[in-house]
């Protein structure tokens, strides 16, 4: 048709989606807050809030401007961070060993 742009759409080859995989195997094995298919709730849930605290914590400005917001200093602000890093989510759930 005139005008109109030509979409082609390719499938992935075998040797794409293997290779496309194995980078993803990869990155889970080096990198524990990219979860894999046994990863718990809890255990994401986790990761994702203490990648959080670690990140505000270490720039000033935003530990400077959550002190602000909690009304605190930034020595305590920091410091609550950093303690809430321990049990980003309260204590573990029960767990079976089938999970």
């Amino acid at each position: 048709t005139a005008g109109r742009p030509s979409v082609v759409v390719t499938m992935a080859s075998t040797q794409d989606r293997f290779n496309m995989a194995s980078q993803l195997e990869h990155l889970q094995s080096r990198y524990v807050g990219t979860g894999h298919p046994d990863l718990h709730r809890y255990d994401w849930f986790s990761n994702i809030k203490r990648d959080t605290y670690a990140s505000l914590a270490s720039q000033h400005n935003m530990v400077t401007y959550v002190a602000l917001c909690e009304n605190e200093s930034v020595g305590r602000s920091k410091y609550a961070m950093l303690q809430r890093m321990f049990l980003p989510c309260g204590t573990p759930p029960e767990r079976d060993d089938d999970e």
